[in-house]
């Protein structure tokens, strides 16, 4: 890939990764939660997978995803359910009692490198980017697994990028509110901001 198809693949990117979404509540949620070194099993489970997965569609598995939308539905209301079981984990930690609480505030168990990636693996929103990705940038050649490889590397470094400044919020706002009340409200509001995801991405495999 030549400098210039790089430099509007990233521009291409940038609003995509930086702008609130699932991931980013997700991740937000788990540094002010977890804290940044807490949050870093999550992070690599989720970027691992992007990689992977963005691999495996680059070389044609799009054709075997996109064919029948019913498989897709049925990933996004996984997704949704995953989604909400993890908000559920922060509602459950916002009832610990202070004397149990440590300095972040008590963290939902569970989030972790397997939770990063299962949060990936059933966004089907996330196929639809990557295959929209390809679609615009991979260039046709005999090179085909070397384009690939390029634009998943960009692809998931700016994503890990985006999501550990999203990350480094969530740990900000947690240091800002210190205190274990102020811990419970911290995951009481992400718990609910959780589940609406969940419930935002369950909607529409519903309705269809």
């Amino acid at each position: 890939m030549d400098i210039a198809r790089s430099i509007a693949l990233i521009i291409f990117l940038f609003p995509l990764a930086y702008s609130p979404g699932p991931g980013n509540a997700f991740f937000a949620s788990v540094g002010a939660s977890k804290g940044m070194r807490g949050a870093m099993p999550s992070l690599a489970g989720y970027h691992v997978a992007t990689f992977i997965v963005t691999m495996l569609i680059g070389l044609g598995l799009e054709v075997t995803l996109l064919s029948d939308p019913r498989w897709m539905r049925w990933i996004e209301f996984a997704g949704g359910l995953y989604v909400l079981w993890i908000g559920v984990q922060f509602l459950r930690a916002a009832r610990v009692e202070p004397a149990v609480a440590v300095e972040q505030g008590p963290a939902p168990r569970g989030i972790g490198f397997i939770d990063g990636a299962v949060v990936l693996l059933l966004n089907p929103k996330a196929y639809v980017i990557i295959v929209l990705l390809f679609t615009q940038f991979l260039a046709p050649g005999d090179d085909r697994v070397g384009e690939v490889l390029v634009i998943s590397t960009i692809f998931t470094l700016n994503n890990l990028i985006a999501f550990i400044i999203w990350t480094l919020a969530g740990v900000a706002i947690a240091a800002l509110l210190r205190g274990s009340a102020a811990n419970r409200n911290l995951n009481l509001l992400f718990g609910l901001s959780l589940i609406a995801v969940g419930l935002w991405m369950i909607g529409p495999a519903i309705l269809t």
